[in-house]
């Protein structure tokens, strides 16, 4: 049986098959004319007008497959094509040569079918898994049409031929799973792919600023956008230089626009960087870079200015939570990882402090609205 979260789509797509195979489908006929040796290591780079996102293929599970694939891509023949039915966070339908004409709505499902044989393999329906669409009860009706599953499908398994897996870019995946569909699962707006490209296989590039140097590190400030004045801040690379990357990184990719100054303790300190308290969700691309980190506690004294990563009762437990120091806190030495200082809006920090509270929660939303990145040309 299927998993029930791909079943609307499947039975969306089997009553498109039942009608009759326009005549171009083939007999399962074809037959890769490269060798597994010249399929090995490619991947397909897939633009869509959602993002990119790249498929490892997997020739040895799958050689004719990834061959027809292989010389569609050659030809152009998923330029243009739409995926035409998901599930949300499910499962995505895309690789119907029928796509490609807005006005054939009606048919799509249909297309590119029955030109290669089912390969099976033990190869399993686990996230981000490629596998090829046919008509029900016939090995011989693969073709250019594909599934790719969002999160792991084992009740697929052993009924689709798994082709390729995503090596980047699941969370653009997910974003075309959200798709807005009709009662037949059928997309409501088109999600297309602008171009598929083969290349040798490449490793994923290294998350941003992971390479950067200490001294590289240093030469960023950040700047706070609040309603009080921007407030900058100087990062203290040297003492918490994994601290500082991951600040840079999570600030680079938008994760604090939206927030919101969540706590303010007067004479103590006021904090941000609480995620519930973003206006709108995080991404799922924003969402892969938010982990812990270890402390990296040095003997910088908290002090009025000070930048802190907040924690739990775990030291390990820093994420993306910080608070500015507003009065001598000598209690946190040693025990708060200290990475930055504001150098200038001292005045804004103060003002931010000075806001009516509840206990320490502001009465009224106090807006981090962003973090600008600068850096300063004259440490490079």
């Amino acid at each position: 049986m299927y998993d029930p979260i791909v079943r609307r789509l499947l039975l969306a797509t089997l009553l498109l098959w039942i009608a009759p195979i326009p005549a171009i489908h083939g007999q399962g006929s074809f037959v890769s004319p490269l060798s597994i040796e010249q399929m090995r290591n490619k991947q397909v780079v897939v633009e869509t007008t959602e993002g990119t996102f790249v498929i490892d293929l997997l020739p040895d599970a799958a050689p004719n497959h990834v061959g027809l694939i292989m010389g569609q891509i050659a030809e152009g023949g998923f330029d243009g094509t739409s995926f035409h039915g998901m599930v949300t966070r499910g499962i995505v339908q895309g690789g119907d040569p029928f796509s490609k004409d807005p006005e054939r709505g009606d048919e799509y499902g249909r297309g590119g079918l029955g030109l290669v044989a089912a390969e099976p393999s033990g190869e399993r329906h686990t996230a981000g898994t490629v596998s090829a669409v046919g008509v029900p009860g016939d090995p011989n009706s693969d073709g250019t049409q594909f599934l790719i599953t969002v999160v792991a499908q084992p009740g697929l398994d052993g009924h689709h031929t798994i082709w390729g897996r995503v090596a980047e870019g699941l969370p653009v995946v997910t974003r075309i799973s959200e798709t807005p569909v009709d009662a037949d699962g059928k997309a409501m707006e088109r999600v297309e792919i602008v171009a598929a490209t083969i290349r040798d296989w490449a490793p994923p590039p290294p998350p941003p600023f992971t390479t950067e140097t200490v001294d590289e590190l240093a030469a960023y400030r950040a700047v706070l956008d609040t309603d009080a004045g921007p407030i900058t801040i100087e990062l203290l690379a040297d003492r918490a230089p994994e601290h500082a990357r991951n600040f840079l990184r999570l600030a680079d990719a938008g994760v604090y626009d939206g927030m919101a100054f969540h706590r303010v303790a007067p004479g103590f300190v006021v904090q941000t960087g609480f995620i519930p308290s973003r206006e709108t969700p995080l991404t799922e691309e924003q969402r892969a870079l938010v982990g812990t980190l270890a402390p990296e506690f040095s003997d910088t004294p908290h002090v009025k200015g000070i930048v802190s990563m907040a924690r739990g009762e775990e030291e390990g437990s820093a994420s993306t939570s910080f608070f500015i120091v507003i009065g001598d806190a000598t209690e946190l030495d040693g025990v708060y990882t200290v990475f930055g200082r504001v150098t200038a809006g001292m005045e804004a920090v103060d003002q931010i402090a000075a806001a009516p509270t509840d206990g320490e929660t502001p009465t009224t939303r106090i807006p981090l609205h962003g973090v600008r990145l600068e850096r300063d040309q004259a440490r490079d």
